[in-house]
């Protein structure tokens, strides 16, 4: 109850505010946005991610943290979401090096221990990029945004190695998320309107451009994508969209696994999709 009267008085402060400076607001709405309220890594996530090989590697002046477990199977690239980080992957990397693959995970951007003060899939799917190059993994994991951003990736680079991609409870539409963050904070029509024309200016395109289903169907890869049918956080639908557009992929529904999709249930399907 708190935290939803603090959110409106936000949004109702930046609503008031527009009727000052539109721009003004709509880039302090942008940046709330834009910054994770969470995702640093604790003690015991820490102790656990001390059992790889960490890198660090370079995008412009940013940092990206890696992390790797050798293995003398294919290198499989792990992508965490939105207020995460790497250790999120815990249960699954286990079983994969009980399998004897090659695991890399990454911290995306204001995440783990990369760098960046803001996020956004795009510079995420820079970081992505950048370990690709460095790891040349065979097989990508993405869970939500992370998924996103890696269909961002294969669009743009269309790396050559990359055999298989899955996407974990991943979003489709750009748009639908920004409004659904649009909505929570009660922003009105000039402080929307204002936050559209301020990522146009800043990444040249608008927001319905960034598109999750649009942009899979450049990807030659096999797909597979693994969706909750009551995840409360990215609807079930964007699964659907992408699975329409995304050839060669097959989509797995499941009931009370929410978004996390942190299940051995999960994991099966994955190995399934890896080993066949």
């Amino acid at each position: 109850m708190i935290k939803t009267l603090l959110i409106k008085s936000i949004g109702t402060y930046l609503n008031t505010l527009s009727f000052v400076s539109k721009p003004y607001a709509a880039n302090k709405a942008l940046a709330l946005f834009i910054k994770p309220r969470a995702g640093k890594i604790n003690e015991s996530q820490s102790e656990f991610l001390a059992t790889s090989q960490q890198e660090i590697l370079k995008y412009n002046e940013h940092s990206i943290m890696t992390y790797y477990w050798p293995g003398t199977k294919k290198t499989i690239l792990l992508a965490h979401g939105w207020e995460s980080n790497s250790a999120r992957w815990k249960n699954l990397i286990n079983l994969l090096k009980q399998k004897d693959y090659s695991i890399v995970a990454l911290d995306a951007p204001a995440h783990g221990n990369s760098g960046s003060k803001t996020f956004n899939a795009l510079l995420y799917s820079e970081f992505i990029n950048t370990a690709v190059k460095h790891f040349c993994p065979e097989i990508i994991i993405g869970h939500s945004v992370g998924g996103m951003a890696s269909v961002f990736f294969q669009n743009k680079y269309q790396f050559n190695g990359i055999e298989k991609m899955i996407l974990l409870g991943a979003p489709s539409e750009f748009k639908d998320v920004l409004k659904r963050y649009k909505d929570m904070m009660g922003y009105n029509q000039r402080v929307s309107e204002q936050i559209d024309c301020t990522i146009v200016e800043r990444f040249g395109s608008r927001p319905e451009n960034y598109s999750t289903a649009k942009f899979v169907e450049t990807i030659n890869a096999s797909g597979l994508i693994i969706h909750d049918e009551l995840d409360k956080i990215i609807p079930y639908n964007d699964a659907l969209m992408i699975k329409n557009n995304f050839k060669n992929s097959k989509l797995v529904t499941t009931q009370g696994l929410g978004h996390s999709l942190n299940n051995e249930v999960v994991s099966n399907y994955i190995f399934e999709f890896i080993e066949d």
